[in-house]
């Protein structure tokens, strides 16, 4: 894989940050707003969507919490996100039109870290299907602007599916024909009537945050971990005004 020009042009906080984790989650459940938020009977639905070598379940408290706000809740079905971005994507796009089509209208997808990637290349892509696109750390401008030893991993999980593991990324996807319509919606422009959020985080130890920000979607920083990002309270907040103000748009509609 040829990353050599990431490894050198982006570098990540220290990785001992990552560590908050426990403590940004113990602040979540803490916090008696996120315990009982206010129920919202025009709360829009969600998709969401784990990230890099995460699956649905690492989104639990955070679909929890949605449900007790009124959001009809969908998951993505990835069960550890590894996969060929092409792949992922073409089963995402059909969860999202099945989801949307139950719901009877456009849905808001938040997304973690890469799931954050696909959320945003799903909103360039749908835009009649989604109303709002949240990135939560997600590496925009380059997916491999992460540390060191995440780098490692990535490295040798596309050695995995070189070797021909299913379900896993090869090699050539970094510049393979497979992802090559990701990488362009990845960086287009988003439609006008699409919502989007990106949070990031100046001491996020996985990814750079630089690589985070978004020249078409309103940039948030927060100070947090980056794996954090699914539980902290700063980040849903972030998610209850966007989300709000979706439904309440599309009400005035």
């Amino acid at each position: 894989m040829d990353d050599e020009g990431s490894v050198g042009a982006w570098s990540t906080a220290p990785a001992w940050g990552e560590l908050r984790y426990s403590i940004e989650l113990a602040r979540l459940l803490a916090d008696p707003r996120m315990r009982s938020p206010q129920r919202r009977e025009d709360a829009v639905p969600v998709l969401l969507i784990p990230g890099f070598m995460a699956g649905d379940a690492s989104l639990g408290v955070m679909r929890a919490w949605l449900r007790r706000r009124g959001h009809r809740v969908a998951m993505s079905g990835i069960l550890a996100n590894v996969d060929c971005a092409g792949r992922s994507l073409a089963r995402l796009e059909g969860r999202l039109e099945d989801f949307a089509a139950e719901c009877g209208r456009r849905v808001a997808l938040v997304g973690q870290s890469r799931g954050g990637t696909f959320a945003r290349v799903l909103a360039v892509r749908h835009p009649e299907l989604v109303c709002a696109a949240a990135m939560l750390g997600s590496p925009v401008l380059d997916g491999l602007a992460v540390s060191p030893s995440v780098l490692r991993t990535v490295r040798l999980i596309a050695r995995l599916g070189d070797l021909g593991v299913p379900g896993v990324f090869s090699t050539d996807c970094r510049d393979g024909d497979c992802c090559t319509d990701f990488r362009e919606d990845l960086i287009a422009p988003l439609a006008g009537g699409v919502d989007a959020v990106a949070v990031y985080s100046r001491s996020d130890g996985i990814v750079d945050w630089r690589t985070c920000v978004d020249p078409y979607a309103e940039n948030v920083e927060i100070d947090c971990s980056h794996c954090g990002m699914s539980v902290h309270p700063a980040v849903y907040r972030v998610l209850e005004q966007t989300l709000d103000c979706v439904g309440e748009d599309l009400l005035a509609a």
